[in-house]
């Protein structure tokens, strides 16, 4: 299960929504990962978001496979399209 999604928020990805991320993606039992351009890293991994150094206008996919792998997807895209509660 994937889906792509666009990053809203003028800062990108930076330490407090890659924080508020991997709380998300742990929520759930199922594998996760977030890919920009080919590099995939384990969204409940906040070192590695950071590395992937995403920035505003970046379009993203979260994918995750396991029992809960569709609620997972769904929750971290609508947490991204929430540009994480930023101004």
């Amino acid at each position: 299960m994937e889906k792509k999604v666009m990053i809203q928020n003028e800062t990108g990805i930076h330490a407090r929504p890659a924080s508020m991320l991997v709380e998300e993606a742990s929520n759930y039992d199922s594998d996760v990962e977030l890919l920009k351009d080919g590099q995939a890293v384990n969204a409940k991994s906040i070192m590695g978001i950071m590395s992937l150094g995403i920035k505003q206008s970046t379009e993203v996919t979260v994918r995750a496979e396991g029992a809960d792998a569709e609620e997972a997807v769904d929750a971290i895209v609508e947490l991204i399209q929430s540009g994480f509660d930023e101004e």
